[in-house]
């Protein structure tokens, strides 16, 4: 509405258009029909009567239409199970009635063409053509490969970019490349694992996995303590037990409803019992770990403030107070000059500060330690912990969108946005022949440059004041200063022609 509707900046060009939808006749007999579905996926009638008055009036019996809608509501509602367009439905079938050579639109961001097979039984739209590829990053096309029927006609692909098994490999990025695309992701994720297992904190009775004389024995050992700390998360822990009953709810309500409620919790629950279970390997990793330190005598040795006491003792030694300013300035401060002195000096020794009060917490219970005693331990904890279950959590999302998409063909969009893919641009051009055929080209540019210069092409050439682009030798201000050129790299990745329809001779009909 902003750009052509009220007149504004667009690109040098100021369309004729009052309304959001238009209808433009082309030489030879064409039309193009450009509809506007707003938000409900269909026209209003107010449009509907428009239309369908200039199917009356003006569209000759042997002409032929092109339709341009912002979706493409034959792939989606394929997609979705769903029947939207009903009025534009009503208008191609009933108004048009067979005159719809070819209907277009963009959304998603992919180029596919579908072309309607021989039939006996009459065809409203011979051709079906997507082309989204201006889009901010990429859709797979390998999601609607088995799509062949819409408004009672077959059809079949004659053309997808990139290609279905293109696609389907680069689905295997979300493996891949998921947390290099998506750090942010770790922020909240390595937060959600430390919520599952916050009440497994700390594993007092680990010896047994050690004592194990054989890899296999302790295999089993720590399988079995995994399963015990499962069934302890879901009967006794109040933390956890909510922390996982919520990310259930979140991964069944993520799963598309285009499924059954039967396979969207089985696919919800094996996503989050995937997560709880990773998130409990990698917890009792970390307290074998900090066990092992501690009977190896690597940790534990020194008490919760070793380096506090050390500088005390450096302090007292080279720097004397014959005139009691340190105490008097602990009076002064209420104790805030000592303590956080020691309390920063933990932050550079929190090993040390989960062992010592791990073995306090497994020999006197939690009770016995004040509330920041314990604010410490869990914050060292957490600070460990979020480290090593980032690349884990970023790693099993990264797997169930790329065994979704390829498997169950679901979440392309969440799949493919993640991965953030700016190649693979094209755009289609439309050519009446002097015959009256439509030639339609769709011309594709398969990596983007990353940077851009100006041109100095554009600048040197001679230009009337009123001279438009499009007629300049170089119409471009910019050019590509990175490889690949897109000028030297376009290429056309689907060509056809839809023959006008000829009207039938008065003698031969009679």
């Amino acid at each position: 509405m902003r750009y052509i509707c009220h007149k504004s900046w667009l690109g040098g060009w100021f369309l004729p258009q009052r309304k959001s939808y238009f209808a433009l006749q082309l030489p030879k007999g064409w039309w193009i029909f450009g509809l506007d579905l707003a938000l409900h996926g269909d026209i209003d009638v107010y449009q509907f009567k428009f239309f369908a008055e200039l199917c009356r009036n003006k569209v000759g019996e042997n002409d032929s239409v092109i339709i341009v809608t912002h979706e493409p509501n034959w792939l989606l509602d394929w997609y979705w199970k769903e029947t939207t367009g009903k009025n534009v439905s009503h208008l191609i079938q009933d108004y048009l009635n067979g005159r719809c050579k070819l209907r277009m639109a963009g959304d998603l961001h992919h180029f596919m063409r579908h072309s309607a097979t021989p039939s006996d039984k009459p065809t409203f739209v011979e051709h079906l053509l997507v082309n989204g590829c201006g889009g901010a990053f990429l859709h797979p096309t390998h999601v609607f490969k088995n799509f062949e029927r819409f408004s009672g006609t077959t059809y079949e692909c004659k053309a997808a970019y990139p290609s279905y098994e293109e696609s389907s490999g680069i689905a295997l990025g979300n493996i891949l490349k998921f947390r290099k695309k998506n750090w942010q992701f770790d922020i909240i994720g390595g937060f959600i694992y430390f919520i599952l297992v916050f009440s497994m904190f700390p594993q007092c009775n680990l010896v047994h996995i050690l004592n194990e004389e054989t890899w296999s024995g302790r295999l089993q050992s720590f399988s079995s303590t995994i399963w015990s700390a499962l069934l302890f998360i879901f009967e006794h822990s109040y933390v956890s037990s909510v922390g996982s009953l919520t990310l259930l709810m979140a991964s069944y309500s993520f799963v598309p409803s285009k499924l059954t409620r039967k396979k969207r919790a089985i696919i919800g629950g094996l996503h989050v019992l995937a997560h709880l279970t990773a998130a409990l390997v990698l917890m009792l990793l970390m307290e074998l770990g900090i066990e092992i330190c501690i009977r190896n005598h690597l940790l534990a040795t020194s008490g919760y403030h070793p380096l506090y006491d050390w500088y005390r003792s450096m302090e007292s030694e080279h720097f004397p107070d014959p005139t009691g300013l340190r105490t008097r300035l602990e009076q002064w401060t209420l104790g805030l000059y000592p303590a956080c002195i020691k309390y920063l000096m933990s932050a550079f020794d929190v090993p040390e500060v989960m062992a010592v009060t791990r073995i306090n917490i497994c020999k006197n219970g939690m009770m016995s330690l004040s509330r920041s005693v314990l604010i410490m331990y869990y914050t060292s904890v957490f600070i460990y912990f979020w480290i090593f279950s980032t690349p884990v959590v970023s790693l099993i999302f990264g797997s169930y969108l790329y065994i979704c998409i390829n498997w169950f063909h679901i979440h392309f969009d969440e799949a493919f946005s993640s991965l953030r893919i700016a190649n693979y641009k094209s755009f289609t051009r439309l050519h009446i022949k002097k015959d009256g055929d439509l030639e339609i080209f769709t011309l594709a540019v398969d990596k983007v440059p990353k940077d851009w210069k100006l041109d100095p092409k554009w600048e040197a050439e001679e230009r009337g004041p009123h001279q438009l682009s499009h007629h300049r030798r170089y119409p471009s201000k910019w050019r590509s200063a990175s490889s690949p050129d897109p000028v030297r790299s376009v290429r056309v990745v689907d060509h056809f022609t839809i023959t006008r329809t000829v009207a039938p001779d008065p003698e031969t009909s009679c």
